[in-house]
């Protein structure tokens, strides 16, 4: 069983609401929904195609969708990553890299590129843009939507790649992946870890934190949200309801009317949410985050700018990151493989072997 405490969900006050108000509740994410879907047409318009090889998209393929900035250190290794489990095709919203990240993407063959100068929070932090690249391409695949410091693990991948998994998730008639955020990080300061771009980010970043997380199932989305790791430990005083949500869906069988409604933690419809329970398989997402380059990329005003609704409300959380600080502590577990999630709960699946 995972460690760590639950938030019970009183579903009987939600039960108990006037049947009009829960009706209203469900029309308004249809709505919801239906304005992300048109955001992502009007913000098309911003994307230019610098490397389009969609035309080699084939019918049964699965697609990788990603937005970044300046992510030449950790590209080498996150393509490689995810062509080994099995990744037929990559479509990437550069967000003007200065660092040759779009050399990286323009020389690969199995990538299809397109830039945009235009601000990624107007754009739902990049997700207005993703959505119209899926709604495009994306229909009757299996599409995997991450940031370029998530890295994909779950039961058995190194042997099971994705088209076995995406068959098994079919013959289940399950539509979407449930995925745990593993916050990695190093034992000592941040900034004085040595990183080569093409190393596993996980032989820099060792540790993580696999106690006191939290979960509550969220009555209105039908998701199981969960809190925790060195974040709610360190930025939030380890209070995890505070916390950023750490759960996500980063892999669906994809339809054009759907939509991620708050980055991968949510999607619409909501049907796709209820993708937990003991008899699913589940997988976790190495968070690499905290690479030595993201210290210096804290202190830059624009970065910080870019990456929350409210930028002001997170001054502290950049200044923490900007000191250089620790985060290790003597409780913090080596992760060796996807076998050290397997064994605390944190991943689940044994069965579909």
């Amino acid at each position: 069983m995972r460690r760590g405490s639950s938030i019970p969900l009183d579903v009987e006050i939600y039960r108990q609401t006037p049947l009009w108000w829960r009706i209203w509740r469900r029309y308004r994410l249809v709505w919801r929904r239906r304005y992300m879907l048109f955001k992502a047409l009007r913000k098309r318009r911003e994307l230019r195609a610098r490397r389009d090889r969609s035309n080699l998209i084939r019918p049964d393929d699965i697609l990788c969708f990603v937005t970044l900035r300046n992510e030449a250190d950790r590209l080498p290794y996150f393509l490689d990553h995810y062509r080994d489990l099995g990744v037929d095709h990559f479509l990437v919203v550069d967000n003007n890299s200065e660092d040759g990240s779009d050399r990286i993407l323009l020389d690969a063959p199995d990538v299809s590129v397109w830039h945009t100068a235009h601000s990624y929070r107007d754009a739902r932090f990049g997700m207005s843009w993703l959505t119209w690249l899926q709604m495009r391409y994306g229909a009757g695949h299996w599409c995997l939507t991450v940031d370029c410091d998530e890295l994909l693990v779950y039961p058995y991948h190194p042997s099971r790649g994705l088209r076995a998994l995406t068959g098994e998730l079919d013959r289940r008639g399950q539509r979407s992946f449930r995925a745990l955020m593993i916050e990695l990080f190093p034992r000592g300061r941040l900034a004085e870890q040595c990183h080569t771009p093409g190393d596993h980010p996980a032989d820099v970043l060792s540790y993580f934190d696999a106690d006191g997380f939290t979960r509550y199932k969220h009555p209105e989305f039908h998701s199981l949200i969960e809190k925790g790791g060195v974040r709610a430990r360190f930025f939030f005083d380890g209070v995890a309801e505070h916390a950023p949500p750490m759960h996500k869906t980063p892999l669906v069988k994809w339809r054009r009317l759907y939509a991620y409604a708050d980055s991968t933690h949510t999607i619409l419809p909501r049907w796709l949410n209820r993708n937990y329970g003991p008899d699913r398989i589940t997988g976790a997402l190495l968070h690499t985050k905290f690479l030595p380059s993201v210290v210096a990329k804290s202190v830059d005003p624009a970065h910080r700018a870019q990456h929350f609704a409210n930028p002001a409300k997170f001054t502290g959380y950049y200044d923490i990151l900007s000191a250089n600080p620790d985060f290790w502590h003597e409780n913090a577990t080596r992760y060796e493989d996807w076998e050290t999630l397997r064994q605390l709960g944190l991943i689940s699946g044994d069965e579909w072997l």
